[in-house]
């Protein structure tokens, strides 16, 4: 049977929520920055956007019939069985997919999340018989989490520690297994369905609010493009076309660029003083902003981190880690731009 490919809105063609978009463009840059939380109204684009920004990025080569997306030349993206036949010397076809997109439903099991073994097939017939989870099959994509602030604690843990580490390990009955899991977490929730535990929210690197546009012009905008949309999908992208390729090229150079861009001693400090400043837990505050602005001058095109690059991604990258000051009324976004005033611009 053929399969019906649904067009997917361009990412390009989206009017505003520049806030979200920057932020997926960035962790497909560096999926190592962490993850983005987006909270918000609903019917302000957010799972429109995340299915998008997936839909622009190019196809990627596997192992065929490999269930972990097994990467042909990236050890580090390999499963244990395909690793041995390259070590081996064996010739592995490929094929080209398109980029992973998962969707993570609510009621999801643990061994839904993570993969099972057959415990009975592995005892009377010696095999590590294992069914791969929704984790094997995000690896090298993006997995989508829609109301994560509903979604049992312990399974968002499992998700943000895989997201960390690449990788994701099933124990049972003294059987191990493990595979890369190497993919994009983001989730996302209406603020008015319960918040996400703020140690949970800590380990994204992003969080981004959105709002639905106040701006009469803006709110027109939308409503004509996507009616423009609905009449006619295959203009409505050729259209776009041209946008989404010079997007796409940008995210594949900057993919190139991110390892060779330095960052001074000086903006490494101006991140720490501003990780003190708003009173951020732990270290995970000056990592997620090295990361983060690494990516944005990746995606600039420039070799070196730049003062305005920090002042372009502190917002997200710190507004879940502030302290709470009783004393002090304003919103975070306030005493965050407060903080970079008085740092970045001394």
């Amino acid at each position: 049977m053929k399969e019906t490919n649904l067009p997917i809105f361009p990412f390009t063609a989206i009017v505003g929520q520049e806030e979200m978009k920057l932020a997926l463009e960035l962790n497909v840059v560096d999926p190592k920055i962490g993850g983005v939380m987006i909270m918000g109204d609903r019917g302000t684009g957010k799972s429109t956007t995340i299915r998008a920004i997936a839909d622009l990025l190019p196809k990627i080569d596997i192992v065929k019939d490999d269930p972990f997306n097994s990467d042909p030349k990236d050890l580090e993206l390999m499963s244990s069985e395909v690793l041995a036949r390259y070590r081996n010397g064996e010739e592995m076809e490929t094929e080209p997919i398109k980029i992973p997109m998962i969707d993570l439903p609510l009621g999801a099991t643990e061994d839904r999340v993570c993969g099972t073994i057959d415990i009975e097939k592995a005892l009377t017939e010696g095999v590590k018989a294992f069914e791969p989870g929704l984790l094997a099959k995000a690896n090298r994509g993006i997995l989508y989490v829609d109301e994560v602030n509903l979604l049992d604690d312990h399974l968002v843990d499992i998700l943000l520690d895989s997201a960390a580490s690449g990788w994701n390990t099933v124990e049972r009955e003294g059987i191990s297994i493990k595979h890369p899991a190497r993919f994009v977490l983001v989730g996302s929730g209406n603020p008015e369905e319960g918040e996400l535990r703020p140690q949970l929210l800590d380990r994204f690197g992003f969080s981004v609010e959105v709002k639905s546009p106040e701006d009469i012009d803006e709110r027109i905008e939308v409503v004509k493009r996507r009616d423009e949309y609905e009449v006619n999908p295959k203009k409505f992208l050729r259209i776009w076309l041209p946008e989404e390729k010079k997007l796409r090229d940008k995210i594949l150079l900057a993919r190139k660029l991110v390892k060779t861009v330095t960052i001074s001693d000086q903006i490494l400090k101006k991140c720490a003083t501003l990780c003190v400043e708003i009173g951020a837990d732990g270290l995970r505050g000056e990592l997620t902003l090295l990361r983060t602005a690494r990516a944005y001058a990746a995606f600039n095109g420039r070799k070196e981190v730049e003062e305005n690059h920090l002042q372009e991604i502190c917002l997200p990258a710190l507004r879940h880690r502030l302290r709470k000051n009783p004393l002090d009324e304003a919103g975070s976004d306030v005493r965050i731009s407060r903080a970079v005033a008085g740092i970045l611009n001394s």
